[in-house]
């Protein structure tokens, strides 16, 4: 399985409902920052683009990045410091 940070920056509206809905259906899922998720799945950056992108807004901004090796972060909870430190094994 691969794991992938999603970063949006929502411009108009703000309809998070559909958007954060969209995202937790993945299944495993952990969100480290306030618009920031991480996401555990077989597909690949464009097709968690294109599903996600049916629920924003034409002028949404959004980030997939397949998150892969080496990862540093700061003032993360010890659960998702660990969940994160398991995801990444496994996805290596």
């Amino acid at each position: 399985m691969k794991v992938y940070q999603i970063n949006y920056d929502l411009r108009n509206q703000r309809n998070y409902q559909d958007l954060i809905a969209k995202i937790k259906s993945y299944g495993t899922w952990a969100k480290p920052l306030e618009s920031c998720w991480l996401i555990v799945t077989e597909q690949s950056a464009s097709q968690i683009r294109d599903s996600l992108s049916s629920v924003m807004d034409n002028d949404d901004g959004l980030l997939v990045t397949r998150l892969q090796g080496e990862a540093a972060w700061r003032n993360l909870s010890s659960d998702l410091s660990s969940w994160l430190k398991e995801k990444l094994e496994q996805a290596a």
